[in-house]
């Protein structure tokens, strides 16, 4: 078995992108902690004596209750980019609290469980007033209020140790607070689980957790897009002060006393659990399964630790050791996540291209020529990067610009020009529907549509996710270009699902089917991906029968036949299967043929890398990006082809004087407008023995907007 062949299956079938697919996905954080965790409970099931019973397990699920509050309330601080040091002082006030509340005075349970709540409260305002309106040190501030709070506790536990000693509530519901299970799981564990789950809804599904997370990873930025930083921060340490308090109260309600040393390094340990279950010391990364890992890991080995006869300032020395352990590893991985990222996720795949046809032969179809050399400018400095040009029925040009704008300029002359509209993102593929609706493709974005009247509207910007994807393909990175079928349904390409508009030239290193077409029909609103799996698939146009349409795959340098309806439904053909360069858009001629945007020219090395995917791998990882193969991108040429494959005319400006890029065309009056996504301006060349009237839109659509027939 050759070389090439085993490098073919190797490539093939050992889907090495999924490495990085996977290690990219922010439930990575959480893979750490969950092994080690169970690795824990491996090795404590092993050999600690009923470390799995029944009662062993209820018994750590009192206690997770109690100590996974604590953790959360701390994690809901970290996440804004604070840390609270006095969540162990306010859990003991609470407990002492709970005790003088329900023991001492009598009040009833629920009155008791509001006013520790409510101390709670009190003492996160304080650390959140200091610290969010105030902006003063979240660590010394949160210092100085644990001695504080802690202080008051002493004072207040010397005074009343007595009375708390000496009287004892009856209540049975607080004794099932404490000790009462609800099938079989006990009734606090069941309190945390819910407050769990809500707070894990509002961090991933909603605006207040959005605006944490905002805050904690760029507080400059948060600010500048208009959410109250002071506000949240203000909240997170209300919300921990809270949960801390909470936890008090179910602690209180389970033990039924105090003493000295109630709640002395916890503050040690909640700090543990916290950024060992992934939670970031830095802000701006956490999770609600972060801190119940972390807060299980700690407990399970804190306790087994004690029953395995550690002393407290050992156990103490090790959670120290743990937390210093994990401080390092989330700042080692924070600082290089992307630079590891960067080496493990490009993952080209084998191909070989056959060799390019010749265009230095005089008989080619693509023989070199100057045709484009001397076209007119047009908008020359004026715009910058209009990917597709289009013309509407009154003769205005339209282009996108990577500034986030449609402009457009009057004819017919097209010397004045005005932003048509602003929609952000880089426009790129455009067409007009039966309607005069302008439909665009935005990089990162999605597909839009601009009304006449320059109102824009969002179409969709997702698909349906893949079963099997690691990534989520569900949102549309690259749309790229599209066109309408006569049923008004709307096939556009998405160029790569694994890398954003400026990374395009990473997916070419890599040379795999990581883009797709896609179908958004608008009777429904509903959206669905139509092909899977193609190889930087661009132009899109519709061909003449009707029920099927042409489609570019640039790095295999190929164009396609789809049948979306007919006989042939679901089939695809190629049409053009070599060409000298990489085909970009594709839209109608005037004479029922199509032309087609060679947005740059096939090179022998980067021809030859591509069935040397060990080698681009290497380069990937070894050579600075600016230095890879890249498509040569310097030399712009227009082909015009029929549905059978054959080439025409071949348009070129061979030194790349006019248009060094050229990535669409659109024929309009016996005219060629050429535009270029490197590009500063637009080119008009005049068309020898073409129709001085035909416009596509009218050809497509019929001068009153009724479907072509």
């Amino acid at each position: 078995m050759s070389s090439d062949t085993l490098t073919r299956i190797r490539y093939r079938y050992l889907p090495d992108h999924l490495i990085g697919e996977i290690l990219s996905k922010r439930w990575i954080d959480n893979a750490v902690p969950f092994l080690a965790l169970v690795v824990l409970v491996a090795v404590f099931g092993i050999i600690a004596p009923g470390f799995l019973s029944v009662s062993s397990i209820t018994d750590l699920g009192r206690q997770v209750a109690e100590f996974g509050l604590i953790v959360l309330g701390l994690s809901i601080v970290l996440m804004s980019g604070g840390i609270d040091l006095s969540v162990a002082s306010v859990f003991t006030l609470a407990v002492l609290a709970s005790l003088i509340g329900t023991n001492v005075e009598g009040f009833s349970v629920g009155l008791t469980a509001i006013g520790v709540v409510f101390l709670g409260v009190v003492c996160g305002s304080i650390n959140g007033y200091l610290i969010g309106y105030m902006r003063l040190r979240a660590f010394l501030t949160t210092l100085v209020t644990l001695i504080i709070f802690r202080s008051i506790y002493d004072i207040l536990f010397l005074r009343m140790s007595t009375a708390i000693v000496a009287s004892f509530s009856d209540s049975d519901f607080l004794f099932f607070i404490g000790s009462g299970t609800i099938l079989g799981i006990p009734f606090s564990l069941w309190v945390t689980l819910i407050i769990a789950v809500g707070w894990h809804i509002v961090l991933s599904r909603m605006r207040p957790g959005w605006r944490l997370t905002a805050v904690g990873g760029a507080r400059r930025s948060a600010y500048n897009a208009g959410i109250s930083v002071r506000r949240t921060v203000f909240f997170a340490y209300v919300w921990s002060g809270a949960l801390s308090a909470l936890a008090g109260f179910l602690f209180a309600a389970r033990i039924g006393s105090t003493g000295a040393d109630t709640g002395v390094g916890l503050e040690v340990s909640a700090l543990t659990a916290a950024v060992l279950g992934g939670n970031s010391l830095g802000g701006g990364r956490g999770s609600v399964a972060k801190a119940a890992m972390g807060a299980l890991f700690v407990l399970i080995l804190s306790n087994n630790l004690t029953n395995f006869g550690v002393s407290g300032p050992v156990n103490s020395t090790i959670l120290g050791c743990v937390l210093i352990s994990s401080v390092f590893i989330d700042m080692r991985w924070l600082r290089n996540r992307h630079k590891w990222l960067s080496k493990i996720y490009v993952s080209p795949a084998y191909l070989q291209l056959p060799p390019p046809p010749s265009a230095t032969d005089a008989n080619s179809p693509y023989a070199l020529n100057d045709k484009l050399r001397s076209v007119e400018i047009i908008g020359l400095g004026q715009i910058d990067g209009p990917e597709d040009v289009i013309l509407d029925r009154d003769d205005n040009l339209y282009c996108g610009t990577r500034h986030g704008d449609i402009v457009r300029f009057f004819g017919p002359d097209h010397k004045r020009h005005e932003v048509f509209a602003h929609i952000g993102g880089h426009p790129l593929g455009m067409q007009f529907d039966r309607d005069g609706n302008l439909l665009v493709c935005i990089g990162g974005m999605g597909l839009y549509k601009v009304t006449p009247q320059k109102e824009v509207i969002k179409l969709t910007d997702e698909t349906n996710r893949s079963f099997l994807s690691v990534v989520d393909d569900s949102r549309l990175r690259l749309a790229d270009d599209l066109d309408i079928a006569p049923d008004g349904r709307v096939y556009f390409s998405e160029a790569t699902i694994r890398y954003e508009q400026e990374e395009w030239a990473t997916d070419a290193l890599e040379s795999r089917g990581n883009g797709r077409m896609i179908c958004y029909d608008p009777r429904t609103g509903t959206t669905k991906t139509e092909i899977h799996r193609r190889v930087f698939p661009n132009g899109v146009c519709m061909a003449n029968d009707g029920v099927s349409f042409l489609f570019a795959e640039s790095w295999i340098a190929t164009i396609n036949r789809y049948y979306f309806d007919g006989p042939k439904k679901g089939t695809i053909e190629t049409v053009i299967s070599n060409l000298p360069g990489y085909p970009d858009n594709i839209n109608r001629a005037s004479d029922g043929n199509y032309w087609a945007a060679l947005l740059g020219m096939r090179t022998p090395a980067l021809d030859l890398a591509l069935s040397m995917p060990g080698f681009r791998r290497r380069m990937a990882r070894r050579v600075a990006p600016d230095l890879w193969l890249y498509p040569n991108i310097n030399t712009g040429c227009v082909v015009k082809f029929d549905e059978q494959g054959n080439i025409l005319d071949a348009l070129w400006d061979l030194g790349g004087q006019n248009h060094p890029m050229i990535t669409s065309m659109r024929e309009h009056k016996g005219y060629l407008y050429l535009g270029g996504v490197s590009n500063n301006r637009i080119g008009r060349y005049k068309l020898p023995d073409a129709d001085p009237n035909w416009t596509a839109q009218d050809f497509y659509w019929g001068r009153e907007g009724s479907s072509r027939t």
